[in-house]
Formats: structure tokens, sequence, C-alpha cells
């Protein structure tokens, strides 16, 4: 009895280890926890800055969107672009959703774009989502993968949901690992970005 009771205890401790991991391992956020910034500045431990002098070349990435609409990465250069990756089952995707289409409304009037990136549903799942959470803003159907491939080499987006910030020549200034806690997160990283490029 006392074995079984161990044994027990020892699958709950590592089930409840694995829910605090999230849904994948992240060798980038693992570096912050370890104080190895690479060159990043950290943020909470779920929002991370890149700053100017330690960003990438620019991510060149394509797809088609769930209207059949073919989208590259050139068609967004100058402005801000803002990249979700996530899927219709994905609980957190669904909970941020609102507050991705209300940043969206209220910076699009600045230039700032936005894309999602879908990584499992075909374009009928997105159009279902889309109406169900008002979403405005169209999504890649990225089921083989490349436009995940496209961002792996600089900011992996290894959870999912994961929101990325590029500038203005599409490089990556800002990741926000998981779930979006809150609206202005998201409007003041994309104001410090879209501020650089002013400044400049």
């Amino acid at each position: 009895m006392r074995k079984k009771l161990t044994t027990l205890l020892v699958a709950g401790v590592a089930a409840l280890a694995l829910s605090l991991t999230g849904c994948a391992s992240d060798p980038l956020a693992q570096q912050y926890r370890e104080g190895s910034n690479k060159n990043y500045i950290a943020g909470d431990g779920s929002i991370t800055e890149i700053t100017l002098e330690n960003r990438g070349d620019a991510i060149t990435f394509s797809g088609t969107t769930e209207s059949g609409e073919k989208v590259s990465s050139a068609d967004y250069l100058g402005n801000v672009l803002v990249v979700n990756f996530w899927y219709a089952g994905c609980a957190p995707c669904r909970a941020e959703a609102p507050d991705l289409e209300k940043v969206y409304t209220e910076t699009s009037p600045q230039g700032v774009n936005f894309l999602g990136v879908n990584v499992r549903d075909q374009a009928a799942t997105v159009d279902t989502f889309n109406s169900r959470f008002g979403i405005t803003y169209q999504s890649i159907i990225d089921q083989d993968g490349q436009a995940q491939l496209a961002f792996a080499a600089q900011v992996p987006p290894n959870a999912v949901p994961t929101t990325l910030i590029l500038d203005a020549q599409g490089r990556v200034a800002a990741r926000i690992l998981g779930q979006l806690k809150d609206p202005s997160i998201l409007s003041t990283l994309i104001a410090d970005t879209a501020a650089e490029s002013s400044a400049q």
C-alpha cells in the first residue's frame, strides 16, 4: 500500500511539474532565468524586448491566409507588424483573442499591422474562430510550419500562443511568450517599437 501511495505521489508531482512548464521548453527563456542575457533585455520572464543593436536580420516569410490571399514579410516593411501564433483549440489563444483585436483596432489607424499564424487548423476553422471572437485581421494557415521555421533561428515561438512584435525593418523587437495578460502590455511594446522609427 505504501509503495502504491509513493508511486501516486511521484506521478502527481511529475504531472504538476509538466503543467507548470507550459506547452514546450524554451531555451531562450531558460537563458534569462540563468542570468545569461545573451544581449537581450528580459521583462517579467514572459516578455522579452530586444535592443536595436542586438536585433538580427529581418525575418523573411510568406504564406496563404484563410481567405486564400498570398502574403509575405515584404508586404509589411515600413510599419510595425504584430505576429500571433495560435490555433482554435488552444484555450489561452481563445482567452487573448479579444485583447488582440482590441489593440489591433486601436493601433491600425497608425499603420500597425497584425497577422495571425495558425499552426494547426484549416481555413474553415479559422473563419469560424474569427466570427466567434470578432477577429478582423487575417492569419496565415501554417500547418507545414514554414512561417514558424522562419522565426525559429532568432526568437523561437516555442509556446502557443506566442506574440512577436516586428519593427519597421522586419526584425523581431519583442516577444510575449504565452497568453497576453493585459492589452496595455502589447500596446506599450508596439508604441515603443514605433517610436524607434520616428526617432531615427
